[in-house]
């Protein structure tokens, strides 16, 4: 025998009803019958805390700002994405690029893992690699200056 809850509801369909929530992924069920009403919801993870981190501003001095103009000079490629900087296919084998490679437009120059994946980066420019601006297993950020090629 079942026990009864309020007017025509019964712990079996309390049940049932909490069957129907998980197996179809509902949030909440609400039924009403005459003054009895039962509200049901299903559990859920707490929401996350969203974090205010303060901007940071960088005031390059007069060095710095003197550097970033000589090694810009030339055709710069960027990163175009957020991820780690590979110069190389895999670790035993021999990088891409090198200052002083020729490279045409088209070519491999390097890679950059996201997300466990890896993006091929080529060459925009004809020309000559100038300098490389990071080091294999850098991070790297969307638009930083990757290689500079002459």
């Amino acid at each position: 025998m079942s026990k009864q809850i309020g007017n025509g509801f019964e712990i079996d369909d309390l049940n049932a009803i909490a069957k129907i929530i998980k197996d179809n992924d509902l949030g909440k069920i609400k039924i009403k019958n005459g003054d009895c009403e039962i509200c049901v919801e299903a559990k859920t993870c707490p929401a996350s805390p969203i974090v205010n981190a303060a901007p940071s501003v960088i005031v390059p001095d007069e060095t710095s700002a003197e550097t970033a103009q000589t090694t810009e000079s030339g055709n710069v490629c960027r990163s175009p994405i957020v991820g780690t900087f590979y110069a190389a296919s895999a670790p035993d084998k021999e990088p891409f690029v090198s200052v002083g490679s020729q490279v045409h437009k088209g070519d491999v120059i390097y890679i950059i893992e996201s997300m466990k994946v890896m993006s091929e980066v080529t060459s925009e420019f004809d020309g000559k690699v100038k300098e490389i601006c990071v080091n294999n297993g850098d991070a790297v950020e969307f638009n930083q200056p990757i290689m500079i090629i002459e």
